[in-house]
């Protein structure tokens, strides 16, 4: 007896042909007795291992060995005592199945052809043998449709959209190989990341999605509300403040691989919903931070690439190997502005630069972040090749370390690759007084309406004032190291990024 109950008329009156046509064949198999969502099937070999086990058989042959195998029909041949199949398992495997009339007998293959669509998943089993064209097959004595399909496929020669490939990822994972391969590469970048922190005695850990307050980084948040506590809960932003906690307390070389949230734009390289590494080393500096994250990178490559020059989906290669540039944002930016531009320079001067090359100036920026935001416009698109920027302005980074030879300027670099930022890494500011300080400042900010300023976090202040010893600190954006390795654009790296509801 099986648990599927039958379609009511009425709901299959308006569905397009194809669906209705599959409902009636679901319809049909219960009525006949048969599952068409049976528990399973016993398959005895993968589509994969059958290949590599007979990839040297020759043509118009039969080994006498039975095996069953499982796929999805991505391909449907049906002639009068012969039937063809391809199957295709969830790595892009795909194998021949055959059908004729004297093994399957005529009945089952008279259901064969009334059944079975593209799209359906089947079991079969029988021979392992060449055809006379020398395509591996498995020459059935029985089958099984193991899961059918109410749904067509999209036709192959008909590429779906960018919209509703991500809206329909599950499609896009049958249809398109490299959809198949970015999830492959992405699993494949993210063990090399963990295996090669590991190496280097880096113990993962992870910290809260909710928090009370929201710090680590200058971003507005997600706000919910907790009904246990009757309080407004943050989904974080950065882990930033809970590693550091980390140090003091003696995990001295610590990381988080996982998920932080802003509520901020949408767009080909920005997600509200992200994946971040972030890591802190006792006793190192930016510096420290700098090599390990070049190296952390390229090892990534090799693992998800085998090398490191990276061919990108259009063709392009990207060479990340040997050492990598480094400039100063003052230095870069004094160079595309044709004059010298410190962090003294002032804020008149700025806006003039502003002015002139059509930079709309927030009332609220001081001259660092004026500074900043002309380096973004006219340095940073330009940055294609993996470049260290460093050395920013301290007015910008409230939890970084005074630069140790000028002032004004704070112990931060910024990892830029094909335009975009990547990895960020400071000299970690250790001193709680000075701490205490900035994080007072960013509470002004805040209370003057500024939704990216850090609330002041007592409890992280007084984890700072039992020692935090002199650190390094990085976060990295995991999708968009699989953009600087893929050339794809954020969504695409995603597996089911955020959409807008249809």
């Amino acid at each position: 007896m099986t648990e599927q109950t039958s379609v009511p008329a009425d709901h299959t009156a308006d569905l397009p042909e194809q669906m209705r046509v599959r409902r009636e064949k679901r319809e049909r198999m219960l009525a006949e007795g048969v599952d068409p969502y049976p528990v399973g099937y016993p398959r005895t070999a993968s589509l994969a291992e059958i290949r590599k086990r007979y990839a040297d058989l020759p043509i118009d042959t039969a080994t006498g060995d039975i095996v069953s195998v499982t796929g999805r029909v991505i391909f449907l041949r049906n002639t009068g005592k012969l039937c063809f199949a391809t199957l295709r398992e969830g790595d892009g495997t795909e194998l021949q199945a055959m059908l004729s009339l004297n093994r399957v007998g005529e009945e089952r293959l008279a259901d064969w052809k009334r059944l079975v669509d593209i799209g359906d998943h089947i079991g079969v089993t029988g021979e392992v043998i060449t055809s006379r064209r020398g395509e591996l097959s498995v020459l059935a004595d029985s089958w099984a449709i193991t899961s059918k399909a109410l749904r067509p496929l999209p036709v192959a020669h008909k590429p779906m959209s960018e919209e509703a490939r991500i809206r329909q990822r599950y499609v896009d994972l049958i249809m398109r190989p490299q959809a198949r391969q970015t999830v492959r590469t992405r699993s494949a970048v993210l063990r090399a990341l963990r295996d090669s922190l590991h190496r280097r005695g880096f113990l993962e850990v992870e910290t809260p999605m909710l928090q009370l307050l929201h710090g680590g980084a200058a971003a507005r948040p997600f706000v919910t509300h907790s009904n246990a506590l009757d309080t407004n809960l943050y989904l974080r932003i950065a882990p930033e403040l809970f590693l550091k906690r980390c140090v003091v307390g003696g995990i001295e070389r610590v990381f988080e691989i996982n998920r932080n949230f802003r509520n901020e734009g949408i767009d080909s390289s920005h997600s509200p919903e992200f994946a971040m590494l972030e890591a802190y080393q006792a006793y190192g500096d930016y510096d420290t931070m700098a090599v390990l994250t070049r190296e952390l990178v390229q090892e990534a490559a090799l693992a998800a690439t085998g090398s490191l020059v990276v061919t990108h989906v259009d063709g392009t290669e990207l060479d990340l190997g040997g050492e990598w540039r480094s400039v100063t944002l003052y230095g870069a930016l004094s160079e595309a502005l044709g004059e010298e531009v410190t962090v003294e320079t002032d804020m008149a001067r700025l806006r003039q630069h502003a002015e002139k090359h059509n930079l709309e100036v927030d009332p609220k920026w001081g001259p660092g972040k004026l500074a900043e935001e002309l380096f973004e416009k006219l340095v940073a698109p330009g940055l294609r090749e993996p470049t260290f920027v460093r050395d920013y302005p301290v007015e910008t980074c409230p939890l970084t370390r005074a630069h140790r030879e000028v002032p004004g300027l704070a112990e931060k670099w910024d990892l830029y690759v094909l335009g975009l930022e990547l990895a960020t890494a400071y000299s970690e500011l250790v001193d709680p007084v000075v701490q205490r300080e900035r994080l007072v400042e960013q509470a002004r900010l805040a209370a003057k309406g500024d939704p990216e300023a850090m609330q002041l976090d007592e409890d992280f202040l007084r984890a700072m004032e039992y020692g935090m010893p002199p650190s390094g600190g990085m976060g990295m954006g995991i999708d968009r190291l699989l953009m600087a390795l893929t050339g794809l654009g954020i969504r695409e790296t995603i597996l089911f990024p955020l959409v807008r509801p249809e």
